[in-house]
């Protein structure tokens, strides 16, 4: 029983690409900082996104009042990193979910969207904030086009 619970669980974890914090700049003297992490998509091999978003730190939480989360504000840039091979890769208009981090306690977080633009051979990927209450406008995109000239 547990294992059929536990098991959709695992399978999402698998298709979501794992972030790995490549850089750190500050930014002012109340501690805030811009992280910068490297992610690999997890079902499209060869290409690389790097976010970039702010951290706030211990200083302006306190100044702020609002302890427990960060702003939804993220830039996004792919490229590719080695040969391209897509996997089983959703083709819809919707997309699909490569990434997701919590941006507060609950409720927030920054995502990752993938867009295959089949007509045009590429791939979209699409920053952006999300929350229960509302969404966020905030967005960064960036493209890797798949046409290789012969």
């Amino acid at each position: 029983m547990l294992r059929a619970i536990c098991l959709p669980f695992a399978l999402l974890l698998a298709t979501t690409a794992h972030a790995e914090k490549v850089g750190e700049v500050g930014v002012d003297w109340f501690g805030n900082d811009i992280i910068i992490e490297s992610i690999s998509d997890p079902k499209v091999h060869g290409v690389t996104c790097h976010l970039a978003y702010f951290d706030r730190g211990i200083i302006d939480r306190l100044q702020q009042g609002n302890w427990f989360e960060d702003p939804s504000n993220t830039s996004i840039s792919c490229t590719q990193t080695g040969p391209i091979t897509l996997g089983d890769i959703a083709r819809g208009k919707g997309g699909e979910q490569v990434f997701k981090e919590s941006r507060s306690i609950i409720f927030k977080s920054i995502r990752v969207t993938r867009v295959f633009d089949e007509a045009n051979q590429t791939l979209i990927y699409l920053a952006h904030g999300s929350e229960v209450s509302q969404g966020s406008a905030k967005t960064s995109m960036s493209t890797i086009p798949l046409y290789q000239p012969k």
